[in-house]
């Protein structure tokens, strides 16, 4: 059997012509909130930069931009990690299994909180370039488990990369949601081989790599564009519940020029009646309870 296009794996379902969602509590909106961490090989050409090398053609080793994701996970995350503690928020943690191995510390923290444990492959190297996806999958999920002993339920590819077959190797391997498709304000079920899995609704409008480090936003468009969508949705909501998602790269958002930016967001965002902040695996089983 060959392997299914994205257009053979769904429905076409205009929002406008579902059944009605309901949220426990007089709720009518969930804010997903995501933490990437990642982990960026510093023997292989890196996987975007902010500092482009002086005659145009990538270097290996790349230390100044290796040295950028370092920053994040060295200073970078604890910022956010405080501007969640703050706020009350547990946020899901996508990350590459790599992370539980090279930055221990990091990952304990997570652990700690109580935070899911969403898998994002084992490092940060596009799903067309590994040399064998499936093992990959497996080792991904294994690290993950052994660290926090729970196996991730969810998955985000590394760029939100995938092939025509990585979502039948997803689901083989245990996965129930995805997070890498941008297609919809509310979850959507996806057909694979061993069965569906669901992809919950993600964005690159207010994503943190798109807007400040490919569109050149200056920083307080962050909470400007965020704040924007986010009255958009919740407008909506009051007909039938929306989803946003809001994520978070320590070596972007945790620089010291845009983690306020960050907070303010959240905290509007709060505010409003009838909001709640969920993680992948909570938002996931109240759909599956939607859809029984």
């Amino acid at each position: 059997m060959s392997a299914m296009t994205p257009q053979e794996r769904i429905e076409f379902s205009p929002i406008t012509e579902r059944q009605k969602l309901k949220l426990p509590d007089g709720a009518r909106m969930i804010l997903w909130p995501l933490l990437a961490l990642e982990v960026w090989d510093v023997q292989r050409a890196m996987p975007r930069m902010v500092l482009t090398p002086p005659q145009g053609q990538p270097l290996i080793p790349d230390i100044p931009n290796w040295s950028w994701h370092e920053y994040g996970m060295r200073v970078g995350v604890w910022r956010l990690i405080k501007t969640f503690d703050d706020l009350g928020i547990q946020p899901c943690v996508t990350l590459n299994a790599r992370a539980c191995e090279d930055y221990p510390k990091v990952a304990q923290a997570i652990l700690d909180r109580g935070w899911e444990f969403n898998a994002h492959s084992y490092d940060q190297l596009a799903m067309h370039k590994v040399d064998d996806q499936k093992a990959t999958i497996d080792k991904c999920m294994d690290v993950i488990e052994k660290f926090c002993g729970k196996r991730p339920r969810g998955w985000f590819g590394p760029g939100l990369t995938q092939t025509f077959d990585t979502l039948d190797l997803l689901a083989e391997a245990g996965i129930e949601y995805i997070g890498d498709w941008v297609l919809d304000d509310q979850p959507v079920t996806v057909k694979t081989t061993h069965g569906p899995v669901v992809a919950l609704p993600y964005n690159y409008e207010i994503h943190d790599i798109a807007q400040q480090m490919i569109q050149y936003h200056e920083s307080e468009i962050y909470e400007k564009r965020a704040r924007d969508y986010f009255d958009c949705l919740y407008e909506e909501s009051a007909d039938n519940v929306r989803i946003m998602a809001l994520a978070v790269h320590p070596y972007i958002s945790g620089s010291p020029h845009r983690i306020k930016y960050i907070r303010r967001t959240l905290e509007y965002i709060l505010s409003k009646p009838g909001v709640v902040a969920w993680d992948g695996e909570k938002i996931l089983d109240w759909f599956n309870q939607q859809n029984a």
